[in-house]
Parts: structure tokens; C-alpha cells; sequence
């Protein structure tokens, strides 16, 4: 089966979609559907005439933009692209989605279409981030502002198995955000989260401070969404101004810089690494950032074909089922 590609989501859309869709048939050899405006779709697939049968449109007569409010949106334009693709997946037309288009409107589309997890409360977005040496798993990233300790517990669960099954760690080291490494530190949810994280059977080695979250003290970094959110906006960000600062120095200087980063380009570039996987929904559904171009949602397929060949979905429901009885009725509650 194919993987659905939101076409019409993101700020270039649909021609940097619709490209790097293209990239990852030939890549990958695996067949993807566009869901959009067809007109619009085959009109950007004619200019990939090689695109043989690899490549197939599949109709959504509306869409959903950035600044929508993702549950009004929902509602209001049910035939919206990326409601349309989540329903594809729903029904095994298509076996993954990733969309970059409105990142609240995918999760809610996600979990409409596709549902949720037995045991899981909420859903979580998970990213790889460069380390010093190797990758570790971040979440939440956005899906979730307001989380509970168990509900933190939850997305340490899930981050192991994505750690074990996709990355290929055996034993995933857990750690928990926080502002310092004590114990002691941090406001009551964490305090309360640490207290719960070292009650379970992980391989929970406590809390890592912001400082040390790149220094590979920790396979899978667990924060509430809003946290996880500004880190990585703040890793961009810094990544940018580095880049903005050396854009200013003389050639020479520029050469040099541009020599030395070369080799480390792949790991510090958000688009090599294409999406971020929402773990917790009957699914594999991957976010894409809004300003994806074709390389990134190229990677972004890959990372669904990477969810769905590692059985993913299915690691996170037997991990779910296996927590201590009562633990997801409290994260719910």
C-alpha cells in the first residue's frame, strides 16, 4: 500500500510537496498518493513525466492553512486534505501520512481518523535530534501543552519502543527535562513524573538539565509539549544565526567555515532528518515542519517507511498494555 502525502499542507505547497513526494517513489520504489486538489496535483505532475505509476493523486477539494484553528477547521471542511488522507489510512488505502501543513489540525486529523491507542491518553510528537555522537528520541515536541506526571510516563514508554525499534538501541536510556539534574528540581509535574519514571521498569537514569540534552547523556528526552516545543525552535534558531553571523565574514573566512561544516551539515540540518513521528494514534503519521522543501518531505517519507517496516504501531500497543494496571486510567483522569 501507499503512503498518503498531504499535498496542499505546508508554506510550499503543493510544488516542494509534490516534488519531494516524487524523490521518495523513486528512492524508496514504493508507491505514495497525493491527497489535494487533483487539478492543482496533475498539474505539478506533469512535470515528472518519469513518475511512472509510482506516483497517484488522490482528490480533497479543500484544505486547511497554518493559521487555522486546527478543530475549527476540522469541522468546518471535513473534506480537507489532510482529513482526507488520515481517512485513507483509516480505511488501508494508504498504510502511513505525513503531512507539514497545520501541525494541530494533523494531530487532530490523526486522531479522528485513524483513533487512539488502547492505554494512551494523549498522543505525542516525536522527533530525532543530533547528538554528540549518535540520535536520541525528543518528546512531546507540540502535540500536548498541559501533561500530566503519567501521561510523561506514557511518552517515555513510547519513546523507548520508537528508540528500540527504530534507532535500534537495545536498552534506550530515559530521561526526564528539567532544569537541573536533581531530583529536587523542576516544578511539581516533573518532581511528581520523576517519582513515577523511577517506579517502572525503564531505563530511567533521571533528570537531564537543557545544557546536556545534545551531550548524549540519554537516548529518549521526555517534556510536556510546550518545553519540547521551544527546544527545538531555540536548536533552529541558534543553527540559523550561527549561519547568519558566518554569512557575514569575509569570503575567506566563509570558505573555511563552509569547509568545516560540511561533514556535519547532514546532522544539524532539520531537513535532513524530514518529520517527526505522532506516536500514540492507530497510525503511522508523520509532521513534517511547515517550511519543508522537497528534501525534507522526501526524508519525511521515509520516516513513515521507517515507522511501518519496524511495526512500530503495533510496539507502542503491546508496550501500552504492559504498563502497571491503573497507570493510563490516571494519566486520563
Amino acid at each position: 500500500m501507499p503512503i498518503a502525502v498531504d499535498a496542499m499542507g505546508g508554506d510550499h505547497a503543493p510544488g516542494e510537496v509534490v516534488a519531494g513526494a516524487v524523490q521518495a517513489a523513486r528512492e524508496l520504489q514504493a508507491p505514495v498518493i497525493l491527497v489535494g486538489k487533483e487539478d492543482f496535483l496533475k498539474s505539478e505532475l506533469a512535470r515528472y513525466p518519469d513518475a511512472g505509476g509510482l506516483v497517484s493523486t488522490w482528490d480533497a477539494p479543500e484544505y486547511i492553512e497554518m493559521g487555522e484553528s486546527p478543530g475549527t477547521a476540522l469541522r468546518r471542511k471535513p473534506n480537507a486534505s489532510i482529513a482526507v488522507a488520515a481517512q485513507l489510512v483509516k480505511r488501508g488505502v494508504a498504510r502511513g501520512l505525513v503531512s507539514a501543513g497545520n501541525s494541530g489540525a494533523t494531530v487532530g486529523a490523526a486522531l479522528m481518523g485513524m483513533g487512539r491507542l488502547a492505554g494512551v491518553a494523549k498522543p505525542a510528537i516525536a522527533t530525532v535530534i543530533p547528538l554528540h555522537r549518535g540520535q536520541a528520541i525528543l518528546l512531546d515536541v507540540g502535540a500536548n501543552v498541559d501533561c500530566r506526571p503519567a501521561q510523561l510516563v506514557q511518552f517515555a514508554v513510547m519513546g523507548t519502543v520508537y528508540a528500540r525499534r527504530v534507532l535500534g538501541v537495545d536498552s534506550p536510556r530515559v530521561a526526564l527535562l528539567s532544569i537541573g539534574e536533581e531530583p529536587s528540581k523542576g516544578d511539581s509535574r516533573t518532581k511528581a513524573a520523576y517519582k513515577l519514571l523511577k517506579e517502572t521498569p525503564l531505563n530511567f537514569v533521571g533528570n537531564v538539565d537543557g545544557k546536556d540534552v545534545f551531550r548524549g547523556e540519554a537516548d529518549v528526552v521526555v517534556s510536556d509539549g510546550f518545553v519540547g516545543n521551544v527546544v527545538i525552535k531555540v536548536s533552529e534558531g541558534v543553527v540559523e544565526l550561527i549561519a547568519a553571523l558566518m554569512a557575514a565574514q569575509p569570503d575567506s573566512v566563509r570558505a573555511q567555515f563552509k569547509a568545516a561544516m560540511e561533514p556535519l551539515r547532514e546532522r544539524v540540518d532539520w531537513a535532513e532528518y524530514g518529520g517527526a513521528l505522532l506516536l500514540g494514534v492507530n497510525g503511522v503519521c508523520v509532521i513534517s515542519h511547515g517550511r519543508s522543501n522537497s528534501k525534507a518531505i522526501a526524508r519525511a517519507v521515509k520516516v513513515a517507511q521507517d515507522g511501518i517496516n519496524a511495526n512500530i504501531v503495533q510496539g507502542l500497543q503491546e508496550a501500552m498494555l504492559q504498563m502497571a494496571p491503573g497507570r493510563s486510567e490516571e494519566s486520563s483522569s
